[in-house]
């Protein structure tokens, strides 16, 4: 009893820590889209300067740092559960859709933001610096169907949808993946399309989570 009850502790104790954590990087995230954007069109020359100089590190610092630990507690969390038998396809979306945000910061926007900042010397920084940016913007675009597929795990039972309530695998797992695989392609080495405003992102997050569901809910 005292062991299982330890269990269930720890569970929660990581699902705190991997909310709390994810709420820093995924509020920097829409911080950096939503707002920090749209003021460096805006500023001024000196004000743009002052703001990349002292602002926008600063920012970058808790939004990369975040998803350190949100990606970390997330592995915690898979660990956890998988020797219960409570992973299923939802959960594998969610990280699947996670891990991949945490490499774009790393991998992508981090190392380009620091060229396009001027933080680091080398680089073409407009180049890098819209690199940064499709990734960015592609994070926003999986943030929508990864926190439903994070949220909706616990009632995939209660919904329906082959599969997706208990174990992992089938059509809809592989045409999810594959979609995915495709929208993480275009951010490395595509064009931003419709991410390129503000509402065009909000735009394709909302629709990406509504064909999210439909494929969980119908293949």
């Amino acid at each position: 009893m005292g062991e299982l009850l330890s269990m269930h502790f720890l569970d929660f104790l990581f699902r705190w820590a991997h909310v709390l954590f994810g709420i820093t990087w995924i509020g920097m995230l829409y911080y950096f889209n939503f707002v920090q954007g749209a003021y460096f069109k805006e500023a001024g020359p000196e004000a743009l300067a002052d703001a990349k100089a002292k602002l926008a590190p600063r920012a970058l610092w808790w939004f990369r740092w975040g998803a350190m630990f949100t990606f970390i507690t997330g592995v915690l969390l898979l660990l956890s559960m998988s020797p219960r038998g409570l992973l299923n396809n939802y959960i594998v979306v969610g990280a699947v859709l996670g891990t991949l945000m945490f490499l774009n910061v790393w991998l992508v926007i981090w190392p380009n933001q620091q060229i396009a900042l001027g933080l680091k010397t080398g680089g073409d920084g407009p180049s890098a610096g819209a690199k940064a940016l499709l990734a960015s913007r592609t994070n926003v675009l999986f943030s929508g169907p990864m926190l439903f597929a994070m949220l909706g795990s616990p009632h995939a039972g209660m919904w329906g949808g082959a599969g997706w309530g208990t174990g992992v695998g089938g059509i809809d797992l592989i045409v999810l993946l594959v979609i995915i695989a495709l929208l993480e392609a275009n951010a490395l080495f595509g064009k931003q399309g419709p991410l390129t405003t503000v509402k065009g992102v909000i735009h394709c997050s909302i629709g990406l989570t509504i064909v999210t569901v439909l494929v969980m809910q119908l293949l």
